[in-house]
Order: C-alpha cells, then structure tokens, then sequence
C-alpha cells in the first residue's frame, strides 16, 4: 500500500488530490454534535494542501436513496473543516455535476474543495458494476491522483471506494495508516491479557467478531442490548428487553465454545430496569431500579449494567495489556442510563493496556461524556470497518489501495 508520505516525496503541487474522507457526522438540523472524523482526516488534507495540491474532498453523510436530499448535505462539514484548516474550502453542490467540475477547475495550488453528499448520486452504492464504474469514471474526471482516507467506509464496496482508485494512481492518508496499523496490534502479536468488551444493540451484529475473538482474546465482557440474548440463553428472565430468540443457539455454542477453550465471557450481574424507554429528546428524569441480572421483573426493560457489574468490569480491564471496546453497555444518551458507558471509558483510562476504542456508538459515548481522547490509545472513526477486520474479513477500500 503507497503512503501518503511516499506521494508527497513524488511531488503533488498543481495536481488534483481527490481525497476519499469520512465526513459522516451526526447532525442536529445544520448542527454538528460530534466534529471527530472531520478532525481525523485533517491532517491528511491539511498536508496535501500544504505541499501545494489542490485538494478535492468527497464524503458521504447519512442514506440518502440516491438522489439530493437537504437533509443530508455535507455542507455543514465543508464548513467545519474550513474553521479546522483556517482557511476557505470551497462548496460544490452536486458531485460530478456543473458545480463539481466548476469549482474544482477554480481551485489554486494549496486550495480545498468539498463536493457534495456521494450518496446523492445512486451509482456511488449501486451493486452494479457497470452503474458504479460509469459513477467512477465521473469523478475521476475531476482529479489526478486518488488518497485513500475514509476508514469508515473501506468495508463498502462503493464507487468510490473502489472502482475510483482502479483509474487514478492512488496512496492511502494518514487515518487510513493509522487505522490499519491499530487493528494488526488487536490481530497480531497481541499483548496479553487481552480485554475485549462488546457492547450495542443487537447480538447479530456482533457474532461474526466474538466468533473470531474466542481464538484469540483471554476475557469478552458482553453488555448493551445484546446482553439479554446472552442472559435468555442461561434461562434468566429478561422481561420486555432487547432479545433476539433466534440467536440463543449460537449463544449457547459461544458460550460453550468459550468455556472449553479457557476465554472468559463475562456477562451482567445486575442491570438497571424501567417499564418504560427514556425520552432521548427531553432527556427527562427516567423512573428506574436497579436488580439482579437472573432476575429482572417480566415487565421490565433491561438498560444499563448495574454498579456491581461496573465495578467488576473495570477489575477485569485493570490488569489488561489490550483492550478493544466496541459498543456502549446502556442507553448512554440519557443520563440516567450512561452510568455504565461512562465506567466502562473510565476503566480504560484508567488502565495501563494498550486501549482502543472500536468506532461507532463508542467513539460517539466517549466524547459525549466529555472524556479527553488523548486518555485512549486509539479511537476509530470506522465502527463496522473494525469490526469485520477483526472478523477477518478483506475490506474492499483497503485491498483496492494495495494494487
């Protein structure tokens, strides 16, 4: 895979850089609530700027179905990454459009360009080669050389993840480096104890990695949502929470599997229970008791792990050499249910391993919570992405920038 640095050393003044980011923020209306992947790939941009390129960034944001839609528009991001570089960056409309080819063909030596929403146009997710391969050979249109920098999306198989960099020369950013690099310490030569705590909604999404990590980690701590399947499975009461039936039997093979092979699965001893879902909006005072794990009432809704769990995860974090925390272990966006969110992060901190905090929700809870991201080794801005590395996956945006 070229380096960025080794594209720089070549030489990328006067040249058009089209940057592949990840500028798939959350929004409240034009508001962004979580800057991170914006602050992420900044370096890359800024440095391709500094050298001289004329920098063409492109992003998706949300699922737009193919076409505009307001609701979706980067141009907030454009904005955001303008204030982070300290300079202009130019707004294109539309991606491959009259406003793309425009305001790309304005641009100076040194200058950035952000065009609108991928998404907007239905080849840049069509399963189609030919649609995405005409997409792509649009937008290579508009620049010389391609830069890998979008981690969250390299598990796509999308126009321009892929069928893009097949036209142009092509390097990876500095994220995408830093990225990798992070995930082959969770793959390869792992320093052990290896911590894993996997988090979330659904058990389903999470099966593909724990069927990996049995192999390979000493201790899987289980919370969030998908912690009941797990607790149905050993015959508990769940009450009305979050239960995907269909998925005891591969629990109970997890769960068997881990046992024979000496892996600690650790599930709650106590939760936090309500008859009713908080209002995420109002953020209002939530009715709530805290019980036993194995016996949650029947008409109750499992959302947060209880103290004594939290404090027995945080004693199977201390002495951890690696720990990689994908997913939040309750509704973190309501107070009264991030309790368990936030000790799970301040477990981390507080250890000495080698921390990593897998993307998504996570990455989302730590900052929401106000924690400092320097106190982690490392926060991905790609949840899914790695995940399905740590599956063993081959991701497409990764193995089209090793041709």
């Amino acid at each position: 895979m070229k380096t960025i640095d080794e594209l720089l050393a070549e030489g990328v003044a006067g040249k058009r850089i089209f940057v592949r980011a990840d500028l798939n923020v959350p929004l409240a209306g034009d508001t962004i609530t979580d800057d991170g992947r914006i602050r992420a790939v900044q370096p890359t941009i800024a440095k391709l700027a500094e050298a001289g390129a004329r920098v063409v960034v492109a992003s998706h944001l949300g699922r737009p179905k193919g076409a505009p839609d307001p609701a979706f528009s980067l141009a907030p991001a454009a904005k955001r990454l303008g204030e982070l570089l300290g300079a202009d960056v130019a707004f294109a409309t539309d991606t491959v459009g009259a406003s793309a080819k425009s305001t790309v063909a304005a641009l100076a030596d040194g200058q950035v360009a952000v065009i609108e929403n991928l998404r907007f146009n239905a080849g840049e997710t069509s399963k189609d080669d030919a649609e995405r391969g005409a997409f792509a050979d649009q937008l290579a249109e508009l620049a010389d050389v391609y830069v890998g920098d979008g981690f969250g999306a390299v598990h796509r198989k999308h126009a321009s993840v892929v069928d893009l960099p097949a036209r142009l020369p092509h390097a990876a950013g500095y994220l995408i480096a830093t990225e990798v690099g992070v995930l082959k310490k969770l793959t390869a030569d792992v320093k052990r104890p290896y911590v894993v705590v996997l988090g979330g909604a659904k058990v389903s999404d999470k099966l593909a990695v724990i069927d990996q990590l049995l192999g390979k980690a000493d201790r899987i701590l289980i919370g969030g949502g998908m912690a009941y399947t797990f607790l149905k499975a050993q015959g508990h009461e769940i009450g009305i929470s979050l239960l995907q039936e269909d998925q005891i039997p591969v629990v109970l093979e997890y769960m068997a599997r881990a046992e024979k092979l000496g892996v600690e699965l650790v599930l709650p001893v106590d939760v936090l229970v309500s008859a009713d879902f908080p209002d995420l909006k109002t953020k209002a005072p939530a009715d709530h008791a805290t019980v036993d794990a194995d016996k949650i009432p029947a008409d109750k809704e499992g959302l947060d792990i209880g103290p004594k769990t939290r404090e027995l995860y945080a004693s199977k974090i201390a002495d951890a050499e690696t720990v990689f925390w994908n997913g939040p272990v309750g509704v973190f966006e309501h107070p009264d249910y991030a309790g368990g969110t936030r000790a799970i992060a301040q477990a981390l901190v507080d250890s000495s391993a080698f921390t990593v905090v897998g993307g998504g929700d996570s990455a989302a809870a730590v900052r929401t919570l106000g924690f400092d991201e320097n106190a982690f080794g490392h926060i991905s801005t790609g949840g899914g992405a790695s995940l399905e590395y740590l599956e063993g996956k081959t991701l497409p945006g990764l193995a089209a920038l090793e041709v």
